[in-house]
């Protein structure tokens, strides 16, 4: 995973707990690399679930929630650094449908080693049926990211999600 989720996570940490917060979990977690991060590195993502379980234990937030608010976080900072990629684009549905094709490829000309998750998307309207399918078992993530998306085009999304298989989820996206 590359070290630009994990300096992210940790200055969301530090943003909304403390400074200490941060030096609390990755004394709990005892990451590998030593919780030293760059944003070009690449670091195993058990190092950020060990961390969010550490921060769990802390603040007594459920895991879940945590790691969907790093999404929403998440896609706040995207929308910041990366704003070409919302040029002449009018909603959440339509910026969502492209992820894989638009934002995944661009990602991956960046940092070719990046392991990106993988998104099948078919949009009927109002809905947008999204398939991740990933091994890293982040689809709270995923969801977070959904949310972010919706808040940041200021679009009112439901998000209807069931588990597909044990690599595969199913979110059912409506702009109401």
């Amino acid at each position: 995973m590359k070290g630009m989720v994990f300096t992210e996570f940790l200055e969301m940490v530090e943003a909304k707990f403390s400074a200490d917060m941060v030096d609390d979990i990755i004394d709990d977690a005892n990451p590998a690399s030593g919780g030293a991060y760059t944003s070009v590195g690449t670091y195993s993502h058990e190092e950020l679930v060990d961390m969010v379980v550490a921060l769990s234990n802390r603040t007594q937030i459920p895991v879940p929630v945590l790691v969907r608010t790093f999404g929403e976080h998440v896609f706040g900072v995207f929308a910041r650094s990366f704003q070409q990629f919302f040029e002449g684009v009018p909603d959440a549905l339509t910026f969502l449908s492209g992820i894989e094709d638009i934002i995944h490829a661009q990602v991956i000309k960046l940092y070719p080693d990046a392991q990106l998750p993988k998104f099948d998307c078919l949009r009927e309207g109002n809905q947008l049926t999204m398939i991740y399918h990933s091994d890293r078992h982040l689809a709270d993530l995923a969801e977070g990211l959904i949310m972010g998306c919706g808040q940041h085009f200021g679009d009112n999304l439901t998000i209807q999600r069931d588990e597909v298989n044990e690599l595969s989820t199913r979110f059912i996206v409506t702009k109401v």
